[in-house]
């Protein structure tokens, strides 16, 4: 079975959770679009001033998705 990671995209400041629900809606956008196979997303409020939103992704796909959205940083995904 493949690795799965997790693409995390960081949002600082008083509008970082309302930031990271929005770009959630477009990673969703960009799964269904380019066909990934992994459907696993999520936005987590970390404290006031930061959020993340996230994507999961198979190790194989991982290099396109991270050249074409450019996340922050990434970690193995456990579930």
């Amino acid at each position: 079975m493949e690795r799965k990671l997790k693409l995390i995209w960081d949002f600082r400041g008083s509008t970082a959770s309302k930031t990271a629900q929005h770009h959630e809606i477009h990673l969703k956008e960009y799964i269904s679009l380019e066909k990934i196979s992994l459907n696993i997303t999520g936005c987590q409020e970390l404290n006031d001033m930061h959020s993340i939103a996230y994507m999961v992704v198979t190790d194989s796909e991982m290099k396109t998705v991270r050249d074409a959205l450019k996340p922050h940083r990434g970690q193995l995904y456990e579930e």
